[in-house]
């Protein structure tokens, strides 16, 4: 089958690798029919998180399940199925918490050994813990897939970031960041009632879907600048709770200089750069409360899917790009140059 690899920064493929088969008897195969690519994939990309050469890449993905192993029991051969970014066994204490990332039995899809979800087909580990069967007539509907691959990542991302920072009904809230995290985080708070929804990003397109999404405001500056402006529209206050969606060192200090004293921060950006920003004395004096991570989104996705089911929620908006399996090193690139938000992989 063909499969996205890495190989070298700047150097992605796509390559023949052997089909995926059921190794154990908890495992499925999934032939994919929507991937995407990730902000976080471009890391990798860049040579800032090492990868061996030739590993798999991609964490994003939905599509029909083909085999399953002895032991699975919640999906069958022919189900639609949406795979979030970290498979996980389901029962161990962490997943019975909701805590699905730290599965003392997961991984990331991609890693050495692994399949990625940028290819044709996927093995996946613990089927019954990890995926989440779909309507199968979605398969027929594009928009709808588009709207469902993003529970595997992205919206479900944006949601945790959300409730990390106490949105809530009648809430003011910030989001830093207008890559495809911070717009989801913008769906999130509107869904969770927030009454006032402040974006701050530069980018004219991304700022235009933030308010389609749900943003009330907007903020293109950046820095002190950015800080004043937010506090201006706040009466000097700032925002109740404040999703940080980037992962620098600038924007975690714009994120607790925007936070109205007594508020909440939600991290999500992967952290990259210098230092971490944080002032712990101003937070403590400002009793400013900082939570977020990794996105447990399969934890997340019985709650969303009815949601972007009725239409009720739909982050599809953020694929502004699609490419077939081929056309993957170029969407990279586009990602990169920052001329693409998100790009979609179709079959």
């Amino acid at each position: 089958m063909r499969a996205t690899t890495i190989h070298a920064p700047y150097d992605i493929r796509v390559e023949n690798v052997p089909e995926p088969v059921v190794r154990l008897p908890t495992d499925a195969v999934v032939r994919v029919l929507r991937a995407c690519i990730c902000g976080s994939d471009l890391w990798a990309y860049r040579g800032e998180a090492p990868r061996q050469p030739g590993q798999r890449i991609g964490h994003e993905f939905l599509g029909v399940v083909e085999e399953t192993g002895s032991e699975v029991d919640t999906v069958r051969r022919g189900d639609l199925v949406v795979a979030p970014f970290k498979w996980s066994d389901g029962v161990c204490d962490y997943c019975r918490e909701g805590l699905t990332t730290s599965c003392e039995h997961g991984g990331f899809w991609g890693s050495v050994g692994y399949d990625g979800g940028q290819g044709e087909a996927v093995r996946v580990p613990f089927a019954d813990g990890t995926l989440v069967a779909l309507p199968k007539d979605a398969a027929g509907d594009d928009r709808l897939l588009s709207a469902l691959v993003t529970l595997s990542d992205v919206l479900g991302t944006g949601h945790h970031a959300a409730l990390g920072a106490g949105v809530r009904p009648g809430a003011t809230v910030a989001v830093v960041g207008d890559g495809a995290v911070g717009l989801c985080a913008v769906l999130a708070a509107r869904r969770l009632g927030a009454e006032r929804i402040i974006a701050l990003g530069r980018h004219r397109a991304r700022t235009d879907l933030a308010r389609r999404f749900g943003a009330t405001d907007v903020v293109a500056e950046r820095g002190e600048a950015a800080v004043e402006a937010v506090r201006a529209l706040t009466r000097g206050r700032g925002a109740h709770a404040v999703v940080e969606a980037v992962g620098t060192e600038q924007s975690m200090q714009t994120a607790v200089r925007i936070a109205r004293d007594g508020g909440a921060i939600g991290y999500v950006g992967v952290p990259h750069g210098s230092g971490t920003g944080l002032d712990l004395g101003v937070m403590f004096d400002r009793n400013i409360a900082l939570r977020g991570g990794v996105a447990p989104v399969r934890a997340y996705i019985p709650e969303l899917l009815p949601d972007v089911l009725d239409g009720t929620v739909d982050a599809s908006p953020v694929f502004d790009l699609t490419v077939g399996l081929e056309g993957v090193p170029e969407g990279y690139k586009a990602m990169d140059e920052r001329t693409a938000l998100k790009v979609l992989v179709t079959a």
